[in-house]
């Protein structure tokens, strides 16, 4: 067995913030450069650079990369043989954010009741935590800071078998093309397929996460990754939502088995600042 601290984990999550919020993972950064060059739209070019002026200053300055530091979302995998000592992992976590938001300046932007009491909690906890358990002996938590403008464009739908593939594509491309600019694109769009209704939800967001652009390891849904971009970046929505030729800079699908009844589709929207950070305890 292996001891993590509650004071690691705190402060690992409390750098994770600030490293979330001012720095654009390098396959991010890529993809908006791959794409600024395809861009042929004149208005979406100057949006494009101003993406990639932006993410520069963010770095240099240890500015946040948008106004909107998000809701702080985790994806936590425990080894089994590690214990946590000094509280509860999902305390330290809650600690970390708390710290990392005051810390770095970052706008708290979590109410404490989500109709009846919407008062800020001031902190920007509590946290959203996606746990696993894993074997070994490490703990790795990736924060992916969500903001409201993506996650207000996510979508449901629970189609029914027979619509099939034509289905999935039709729903996909149509909530894309209907969020508009609303989610500050190019947009990265993560597509959960199977499982439940919740499960298809948290597939979605959990594949925004994958490395921007790499296909599945499914040949099949490579292939739907692919023929759904391709669909969405031929609606002309572009950068902002004013047109151009890159609405999507990738998609990523997540699939799991499901009722014979049942066909979740779920989808959910990173804008094109698509944060996150990572560290191994």
């Amino acid at each position: 067995m292996r001891t993590i601290t509650f004071e690691c984990i705190k402060e690992a999550v409390c750098r994770l913030c600030g490293q979330a919020a001012c720095d654009l993972p390098p396959d991010v950064l890529a993809a908006l450069k791959s794409a600024a060059g395809r861009e042929k739209n004149v208005l979406a070019q100057v949006f494009f650079e101003q993406y990639l002026l932006n993410s520069e200053i963010a770095g240099k300055e240890r500015l946040p990369l948008c106004q909107d530091t998000g809701f702080a979302v985790f994806f936590v995998a425990i080894g089994r043989e590690v214990i946590i000592d000094g509280g509860t992992l999902s305390e330290a976590i809650n600690a970390g954010v708390r710290e990392g938001y005051k810390k770095y300046y970052l706008r708290k932007s979590i109410v404490s009741d989500p109709l009846f009491d919407r008062k800020n909690t001031f902190d920007n906890t509590p946290a959203i935590i996606h746990l696993e358990q894993v074997p070994g002996d490490q703990l790795h938590i990736v924060l992916a800071p969500k903001g409201g403008g993506s996650e207000n464009m996510s979508m449901l739908k629970m189609l029914k078998p027979s619509q099939g593939r034509a289905g999935v594509v039709d729903f996909v491309v149509d909530s894309v093309v209907s969020a508009g600019g609303n989610p500050c694109p190019p947009t990265i769009v993560g597509v959960g397929i199977g499982g439940t209704m919740e499960h298809a939800a948290f597939m979605a967001k959990k594949a925004l996460l994958r490395e921007v652009g790499r296909p599945s390891h499914d040949s099949r849904y490579a292939e739907l990754e692919a023929e759904i971009l391709q669909k969405i970046n031929a609606s002309g929505v572009g950068a902002q939502g004013l047109g151009g030729d890159v609405t999507a800079l990738a998609v990523h699908i997540e699939f799991h088995p499901c009722h014979l009844a049942s066909l979740p589709v779920a989808v959910n929207l990173n804008c094109h600042a698509a944060r996150h950070a990572e560290v191994t305890l």
